[in-house]
């Protein structure tokens, strides 16, 4: 074997050797291992996926507000804008769909309105807010038999809520089922005294029988 030879012999021995030892000292990264975050900071998302993680949040956040706003000064139209929007981003916020079925209403838009409040009772039939307020809904769309039956639901899954009451009161009054109505009404003041209204409707009522 030349002097050449030797030396190619040599360096190659060399290379397996420097090989075989990281292979079996673990001093490199092993397929097959995820990564675990060690401080609270690391996440196992890229940067760029939690950037935008991040900035959906904020702008979900920022439309609510807009929403909000908008209901509280009587801008149904720029509320009704806003949560839709919202829904784009995060098509299941049942907070929204509350908040858009109540613009719809605020609108008269009753058709609009019972369709988000349905929405709300397939994700939770036990929503008992989303009961009352597709009552209220139902009752302006003249389907009666419907409209007590959400009132009475909303009532059996929350009893000691006024307005439950008031508002299946008012349901009745409009029928004409006065009687029905005044022991309702009743039953909204001896749980909220601050139902002026309801009051008022008593008021009526009993003076009526004069």
């Amino acid at each position: 074997m030349s002097e050449f030879q030797i030396i190619l012999t040599l360096v190659a021995l060399t290379i397996f050797g420097i090989f075989f030892k990281q292979l079996f000292s673990g001093d490199y990264p092993k397929r097959g291992v995820d990564f675990e975050a060690k401080t609270p900071q690391q996440s196992t998302l890229p940067a760029s996926d939690a950037t935008g993680i991040s900035n959906r949040q904020n702008r979900v956040e920022q439309l609510f507000d807009i929403a909000k706003k908008a209901l509280d000064n009587g801008d149904n139209i720029e509320a009704k804008k806003a949560l839709q929007s919202l829904l784009i981003l995060e098509p299941k916020n049942m907070e929204a769909i509350r908040m858009l079925g109540v613009a719809y209403m605020n609108m008269n838009d009753f058709s609009n309105a019972k369709a988000q409040f349905l929405r709300l009772l397939d994700m939770n039939p036990n929503d008992d807010l989303a009961h009352n307020l597709l009552a209220n809904t139902l009752h302006k769309l003249g389907e009666e038999e419907a409209a007590i039956k959400h009132h009475k639901k909303a009532l059996e899954l929350d009893s000691s809520y006024a307005p439950y009451y008031f508002n299946y009161a008012n349901t009745l009054y409009d029928l004409g089922n006065k009687e029905q109505a005044l022991n309702l009404y009743k039953k909204a003041i001896e749980l909220d005294k601050n139902l002026t209204e309801a009051k008022k409707m008593i008021s009526e009522i009993e003076n009526g029988r004069d």
